[in-house]
């Protein structure tokens, strides 16, 4: 496997592993600079440190994800995916005097290609996550926090992410399956996270210091997740024609100490009043490859979901073992994809290295039986018109260790092996090598 990606007749590759591999030198070679706050370009002389005493910080980082399969699809390639991302916070009520108001905004550039795609392995979730929604800007974040009741009620306003408050979940992984917010992997048609914003509404009441509820309502429109569109308006703060409806998740969260160590249990569940098409009937409740009809309306699209993570060993919030467990349903009239498992451990500080980490996990993401019967049937009545039927479940393992040299650096390298890609028998597994790389500016 070469060092870098490498595509005949493409700079684009060569320029972008030799500016990863620059930046990465670069800040081995200036652990003075690096050391500051844990950023590669320090404190900016006390600038830095000057204006987040007045309530501005800044956020700019970069995420490279390397990916090359020895087994699966019908050639061994390397592919690489990027981001870049520049934010800014705003202590309103340092700057104005607003009490309990802050502002943040969130600009991302992705770039780069997708391993599955041009390997032609057929996987379902992302060999690497950073790729898709787009390669081109996106308007990330640009949203007001406001605080009441001391703290007690916050409530969130402007274009957010559904994933970074619902079902949230870390990103040490490279395979989608282990990445983010679960729902949004399995019906990501309408439930969008991360780098793409909408217009939305969030309130979070903590009825104790372990317990709280929340709730939101975010806009679905389909121009969001259109490649098109992002290329032309993903950075703009607009607000689209072709509204369908809102997605509204609550959730109900609960951070327990178990002997000494915390822990993480949420409770979720989702309702988008677009609806959406049925994946088997017609309008007349007929078989739709037996018609072939319009697909039957549904008048809403659902899902619930749990989020369990638990520190087992060590101190707490410290160098130890931390297990999790994800799991998302959706309803099977709508959703192609319709349910997601993921199992896993962290263990942080292996080898006496605190900075690090090691993980390992598993998980299942599974075909809609309903869409294969769709499918079969379509098959058997047009031959000539034929489609892989997708059912059971997609497996994926990783395993990863993520090595920080410097408090500004992050690698991790990783195994990914996938058995039945996209849920379908006769694609054969996929050994996956991959590297991602995070640097703190």
């Amino acid at each position: 496997m070469p060092l870098c990606p490498s595509a005949p007749g493409d700079p684009r590759y060569r320029q972008t592993a030799i500016a990863l591999l620059a930046a990465t030198a670069g800040l081995l070679c200036a652990p003075d600079a690096a050391a500051g706050d844990g950023y590669l370009l320090g404190d900016w002389g006390g600038t830095r440190s000057d204006l987040e005493e007045r309530g501005i910080s800044f956020n700019i980082g970069y995420d490279s994800e390397l990916a090359h399969n020895f087994s699966g699809g019908y050639r061994e390639i390397t592919r690489h995916a990027d981001q870049w991302t520049f934010g800014t916070t705003l202590d309103l009520e340092r700057l104005w005097g607003w009490r309990g108001a802050r502002f943040r905004a969130v600009m991302t550039h992705r770039s780069g290609d997708d391993l599955g795609t041009d390997a032609g392995i057929g996987n379902n979730q992302l060999l690497q996550e950073v790729y898709g929604r787009g390669q081109t800007w996106h308007l990330t974040a640009f949203a007001l926090d406001q605080e009441f009741l001391d703290g007690r009620l916050e409530g969130r306003i402007g274009r957010l992410t559904v994933g970074e408050d619902f079902a949230s979940f870390s990103c040490d992984f490279q395979n989608l399956t282990f990445c983010g917010s679960q729902p949004g992997n399995i019906v990501g048609d309408y439930w969008v996270n991360w780098p793409t914003s909408q217009w939305a509404i969030r309130l979070k009441l903590h009825a104790s210091e372990q317990v709280y509820v929340q709730i939101g309502a975010y806009q679905v429109n389909p121009r969001y997740i259109d490649d098109d569109y992002a290329r032309r308006s993903g950075w703009k703060l607009d607000f689209p024609s072709g509204t369908t409806g809102a997605l509204i998740p609550v959730e109900l969260g609960w951070t327990p100490e178990h002997k000494g160590l915390p822990g993480s249990y949420k409770f979720g569940a989702w309702y988008d009043t677009s609806g959406g098409d049925d994946l088997r009937l017609d309008r007349d409740r007929r078989p739709l490859a037996l018609t072939g009809g319009e697909p039957l309306q549904r008048d809403a699209r659902y899902g619930a979901y749990i989020n369990f993570e638990q520190q087992v060993s060590g101190q707490a919030d410290d160098a130890g073992s931390r297990v999790f467990l994800n799991i998302s349903q959706a309803d099977r009239a709508t959703a192609a994809t319709d349910r997601q498992i993921s199992l896993g451990v962290r263990h942080h500080g292996p080898f006496g290295r605190e900075a690090d980490m090691l993980g390992f996990a598993i998980g299942a993401t599974h075909a809609n039986p309903r869409a294969a019967a769709h499918q079969r049937l379509h098959n058997r009545l047009h031959p000539g018109d034929t489609a892989p039927v997708l059912h059971g479940n997609e497996y994926v393992a990783e395993l990863v260790y993520a090595w920080s040299p410097l408090p500004a650096l992050t690698i991790r390298p990783n195994l990914q092996y996938v058995v039945r890609p996209g849920a379908a028998s006769e694609r054969s597994d996929a050994f996956v090598v991959g590297l991602k790389s995070s640097i703190a500016f």
